[in-house]
């Protein structure tokens, strides 16, 4: 039977996997098996409310085998670790709990096989990044953050004095720009729990950009708005900061100033993963990404396709299609139509990306961005609680495609409910 192989279980990966498993792998039409490192599933645009307590994990996460028993895909666990074109095979890593190991080395062989691995936070080498900094690539290292930033403020609680804790954020993207808020929500609610000695008083956020505006890849307009907004909360904007070196103690800019800081987060720049590079000898750039047709077939091999963030795709205009969660679920979308027309023998249609806009949560202060983008002559700015409403629907757009509209009126539903029965924060 035909074997599809989808790699990486993210936004793209995982909504891919589920159509294909319904379309074919139901009907015995294809075997469909979806490779995560992972047993479960996040959507990756949560993960700095993960990182606050915001949110628990533990509710909002997808397993990937019940998922797959339900939707008609095999589910593997691995992480990748090498291709062999020449016999349609990728290899996984041998898995291992401390010294015991779990699974082997293991090889799955493919007819068509898709990359769709996500990125990674892209240190750009900086020296002591890496050593110093927390990233929120996934659920484990927000959860890694959450308790270390929990244990702060337990530390400060027990003090008459509490002393001031410092927050650094490199990168003034979605993620920075949403984690700066969403420190100060938590600091407030916490203060509902007997945590009062602690306030916002004593939060000092400073959000570092290398560029010249935060959220650069919004407008101009909006990108103030949200600074305005962040400032009026206490954060400390800093644009035009190039940062050299990390140590214990904070970051040292490239004009040698220190921005101190207790915790120390690096949310600037993506990548993917080190070991797409040139792998099975495919065609990537800079950033590890595989080079793509219009078709999302890899430039050097028909049978081997790419989407997500994992992609590298030229439009038109000659800008990339950007590391989105909107680009991954209209890649998937239409790579799912491409598979089709190939299975048929007919001619594979194009991908044309479509900007719809773009949203960013200050946690319940405010939610600003642009909606329409490309599909009109300009962007329409929008904000406060119309814009909070389409923000959530983004995510409620990526339910429906992995569970249905029935299940994810549920899922909303549950969703209201424990906001009335559990606590506002993750406590533990």
């Amino acid at each position: 039977m035909h074997k599809i192989v989808i790699v990486g279980g993210g936004a793209g990966g995982l909504e891919l996997a589920t159509q294909l498993g319904h379309k074919w792998g139901k009907k015995g039409k294809a075997e469909v098996h979806l490779v995560d490192a992972n047993h479960t599933h996040l959507w990756k645009p949560l993960l700095h409310e993960v990182a606050t307590g915001a949110l628990d994990s533990g509710i909002d996460e997808l397993n990937y085998q019940a998922h797959g028993k339900k939707h008609g895909f095999h589910f593997h666990l691995g992480r990748m670790s090498g291709l062999k074109r020449d016999a349609k095979v990728i290899e996984l890593a041998a898995i291992y709990d401390q010294d015991e190991e779990i699974l082997p080395q293991r090889e799955l062989d493919y007819d068509q096989l898709v990359m769709a691995l996500g990125s990674v936070t892209n240190d750009f080498g900086t020296k002591g990044a890496a050593e110093h900094c927390y990233f929120l690539d996934g659920r484990q290292q927000a959860e890694v953050f959450h308790q270390k930033l929990l244990n702060q403020f337990i530390k400060a609680n027990g003090s008459n004095n509490p002393e001031e804790l410092s927050i650094a954020i490199v990168g003034a993207g979605a993620t920075g720009v949403e984690l700066s808020a969403e420190l100060y929500n938590t600091t407030e609610a916490l203060a509902s729990y007997d945590m009062s000695q602690f306030n916002t008083d004593k939060l000092k956020v400073s959000l570092v950009e290398a560029g010249p505006q935060i959220l650069p890849a919004l407008p101009r307009r909006i990108s103030n708005a949200a600074k305005r907004e962040l400032e009026k909360l206490g954060v400390s904007v800093l644009t035009d900061t190039l940062i050299t070196e990390i140590t214990e103690h904070g970051f040292i800019t490239k004009t040698g100033e220190v921005i101190e800081a207790k915790l120390k987060v690096w949310a600037a720049g993506v990548k993917a993963p080190d070991f797409l590079a040139n792998i099975g000898g495919l065609e990537t750039n800079r950033a590890n990404q595989l080079t793509v047709k219009t078709t999302l077939q890899t430039t050097l091999d028909d049978n081997i396709f790419a989407i997500g963030d994992c992609a590298f795709l030229l439009q038109e205009d000659g800008k990339a299609v950007p590391p989105r969660a909107q680009a991954a679920h209209q890649q998937a979308s239409h790579l799912l139509k491409v598979l089709t027309a190939l299975r048929a023998g007919k001619k594979a249609p194009d991908f044309v990306y479509r900007d719809k806009g773009s949203l960013v949560s200050l946690s319940r202060y405010s939610t600003v961005g642009s909606l329409m983008g490309n599909l009109s002559k300009g962007s329409m700015m929008i904000e406060g609680r119309l814009a909070r409403i389409v923000y959530v629907s983004l995510y409620r757009l990526h339910q429906i495609a992995l569970h249905g509209y029935f299940h994810t009126i549920l899922l909303s539903l549950v969703g209201h409910i424990n906001k009335v029965i559990r606590p506002r924060l993750k406590l533990h």
